[in-house]
């Protein structure tokens, strides 16, 4: 256990560190693009931070040789969502309150578009009701639905480049780690730090997803369980470091789009996978978790739909993380 727990913290620094460059390979990637802010946060950051998550999901569905396994894969799916949902947009929250002094913060209202946010809530809700309905229901033709999930995605993807809000100049970028000297780093450069520090994020996920299971096992937990509830949170934690690290340099748009981004990922591209690859039908903790994450965003949208957000309450929405786990703890004992 002592060695768990060393790989544990170990592999969550390193994964924080290997963040901090990779959220400056890709900002400078976006610029060389030409892309906004958004886009960047929306749609590089988070397919590439939503890499691991994504993975886990494609090994269990596809290489899963027992039922037990697949489950793995669909629990993963769904407690994706609901950990940006619910823990992510905290971690915003509570970055903002630790961070606004240093900031020069008057209030601790969140800086953001808003209106964009608002959409982007919606977008995601039409998409989730869409997925957790089909594991409500058998039919003949439902593996080719999947390609309507991966479609939804695309279309995402070019809405997001195609109306990102802010031009890159107007956002300050440090300095190329990798290249410090130098003023305006060449894509080729932005593009091997942005890799290379996001392999070292893959390798340092799986090690602290391996730990958190193993973490699980000691603590009796059934595969399931922790595929709905551990798995999810460490497969996550990329974007939630990202989150850290953008709050800290006042860059709530990019951190808020990584978020959402990362979310449209998980409400398409993994389904696309379960639905392609296993039956897609729900069991109570799954219906559970599909009914919180939706309670999440609806609290979300009318969140940022009023046009002023305050940190505090970005921070209360991971109770609804708290109310799913005793749901699952007294309700569905698995």
């Amino acid at each position: 256990m002592i060695l768990t727990l060393t790989l544990f913290f170990l592999s969550a620094g390193t994964i924080y560190l290997a963040c901090e460059y990779f959220v400056n390979g890709i900002e400078w990637f976006g610029r060389r693009l030409n892309l906004g802010a958004t886009a960047v946060g929306s749609v590089l950051a988070a397919f590439g931070t939503a890499l691991p998550e994504t993975a886990v999901t494609f090994i269990a569905v596809v290489f899963g040789k027992t039922p037990e396994q697949k489950d793995i894969g669909v629990g993963a799916a769904m407690g994706g969502p609901l950990v940006l949902a619910t823990l992510a947009y905290a971690v915003v929250g509570l970055a903002l309150i630790y961070h606004h002094r240093r900031l020069q913060r008057e209030t601790y209202h969140v800086r953001a578009d808003h209106a964009r946010m608002s959409h982007d809530q919606l977008a995601f809700l039409a998409v989730f009701v869409v997925k957790v309905a089909l594991g409500l229901i058998a039919f003949a033709i439902k593996p080719w639905l999947g390609v309507l999930f991966l479609v939804a995605y695309a279309i995402y993807v070019w809405r997001e480049i195609q109306e990102s809000d802010t031009a890159p100049e107007e956002e300050e970028i440090e300095p190329l780690k990798i290249q410090p000297s130098v003023t305006e780093p060449s894509l080729k450069w932005a593009a091997l730090q942005a890799v290379l520090s996001l392999i070292v994020i893959g390798i340092a996920s799986h090690i602290f997803v391996g730990q958190l299971e193993a973490i699980g096992t000691a603590l009796q937990w059934s595969p399931h369980l922790v595929a709905l509830l551990l798995s999810p949170v460490a497969t996550e934690l990329p974007e939630m470091m990202n989150t850290l690290i953008w709050i800290r340099q006042g860059k709530e748009r990019l951190a808020l789009a990584n978020i959402s981004g990362a979310m449209m990922i998980q409400a398409t591209i993994p389904s696309a996978l379960g639905i392609f690859f296993t039956p897609w039908l729900f069991d109570g903790p799954l219906m559970a978790a599909g009914v919180i994450t939706a309670l999440a965003i609806i609290f979300l949208w009318q969140l940022f739909r009023r046009g002023v957000v305050d940190a505090r309450a970005l921070v209360a929405v991971s109770s609804l993380y708290g109310v799913f786990a005793l749901l699952i703890a007294f309700y569905f004992p698995l």
